[in-house]
């Protein structure tokens, strides 16, 4: 904390520093998007989007609310609560210089039965991810319809997945309970925090004197969509920075969108598409099955959802109402040993690549204008997405025709296992 930084890779540095200092995180790419997210909310006035930072472990003492006070006292205009109503809320942010909103304990707000009371506050966050999307309410007292900005950036801190509206707009940092080999210095906001804001008045210093800039830029981006659209601001930083940032920033954003992907929720539509996939290769990849079959792999796995859509599990008219929404539907299927209601596996494929393709971590483009050879990319980031299987063809029984009988032979998911 003694260092004086001169340009803007030294505060993002002096930032690393602070933050790894009070807090154990769970890697290098974590805390470098930390970093840079806490940096992004001084430059807010740039941004076509609000990045939301959620910082969520499995249990208590995972360093969450300590992550948050660091956080708090980094971030520009921080307003943080426990549990703040929507309409507050509303107005915070419906000012001037909107402030970087941080709720802790999170999971109280959206978690059980305080979920459905709290919709209108989960509808803020969404909406406030992009700008010039506000919230619309009538005004009693001038008989007029009110529009309130909702553009903020905002922390959310809690433990478990927070609502998948929420972190599908994200920079998810899924904390864990430090061990006693691993130290760090405890934190005092009387002591502590006079520091902690120098830094944040030094980022807002070299970020507000660059805002034409920001506005401008299009970073290269290893990601797409929405994650790009999250990540876009604290990429945009990196490259203003330099020195190795720019490299850091990319290699964060693949690693923890991947992690995300991997341990975020899944609706159950596309939790049935991954298992049906995964169904056809049970039943050993042919080119239809019947829906019996089908459904006796989905009920027959113990850890998977589908038993407790009901006393018989998932059946067949829920799997068809399931799978409508994606344009598949069932036929009847000539098989060897008769006809039968199923399913085309060259029915799931263009759902396959769009809903739930196979998982990979995008390869993080080179920035060679800022970084020295040698440093563009760390070992096991380039892991390319393997080229599609081909859909086998049906065999020639397996052609459309009536109803029939179920097709034996082919093993259950219990006889798999």
């Amino acid at each position: 904390m003694n260092d004086q930084p001169t340009n803007g890779a030294d505060i993002l540095d002096a930032l690393h520093r602070t933050v790894t200092r009070y807090v154990i995180l769970p890697s290098p790419e974590a805390v470098d998007a930390v970093t840079l997210w806490i940096a992004a909310s001084h430059a807010q006035a740039a941004w076509a989007h609000a990045p939301r930072l959620v910082i969520r472990g499995p249990e208590k003492r995972c360093g969450k609310s300590r992550l948050l006070d660091i956080v708090e006292g980094t971030s520009c205009n921080p307003l943080i609560t426990v549990n703040a109503s929507p309409a507050a809320v509303y107005r915070a942010i419906g000012t001037d210089e909107p402030p970087t909103l941080l709720v802790d304990e999170a999971d109280t707000i959206f978690g059980g039965k305080n979920a459905e009371a709290n919709e209108d506050l989960r509808g803020l966050l969404n909406a406030g991810h992009q700008r010039n999307r506000p919230a619309i309410r009538w005004d009693n007292n001038t008989h007029r319809l009110e529009k309130i900005p909702t553009f903020a950036m905002a922390a959310l801190a809690g433990i478990g997945v927070m609502p998948d509206t929420i972190e599908d707009r994200a920079v998810v940092v899924r904390m864990r309970r430090r061990m006693a080999s691993e130290k760090v210095a405890p934190y005092r906001h009387r002591r502590d925090g006079p520091a902690l804001r120098q830094l944040a008045a030094d980022l807002f210093q070299w970020l507000r004197g660059h805002l034409d800039t920001l506005e401008r830029a299009e970073p290269a981006m290893p990601l797409e969509d929405r994650a790009a659209d999250t990540w876009e601001p604290l990429i945009a930083v990196a490259d203003l920075a330099g020195g190795s940032w720019p490299t850091r920033a990319r290699v964060a954003a693949a690693t923890l969108v991947a992690e995300a992907d991997e341990t975020g929720p899944v609706s159950n539509r596309i939790q049935l598409l991954a298992d049906i996939r995964a169904a056809f290769t049970t039943l050993g990849e042919p080119g239809a099955a019947t829906t019996s079959e089908l459904l006796d792999v989905l009920n027959g796995d113990s850890e998977g959802p589908w038993q407790g859509f009901g006393p018989a599990g998932l059946t067949g008219k829920r799997l068809g109402d399931l799978l409508r929404e994606f344009d598949i539907s069932s036929a009847t299927i000539r098989f060897p040993v008769g006809q039968a209601k199923g399913y085309h596996r060259s029915a799931f494929a263009d759902a396959w690549q769009r809903y739930c393709p196979t998982p990979s971590v995008p390869s993080v483009p080179r920035v060679a204008s800022q970084v020295s050879p040698g440093t563009d990319a760390r070992r096991g980031t380039d892991r390319s997405v393997p080229p599609n299987q081909s859909v086998p063809a049906l065999s020639s029984q397996e052609t459309l025709g009536t109803d029939g009988t179920d097709t034996p032979g082919r093993p259950s998911l219990r006889a798999a296992r």
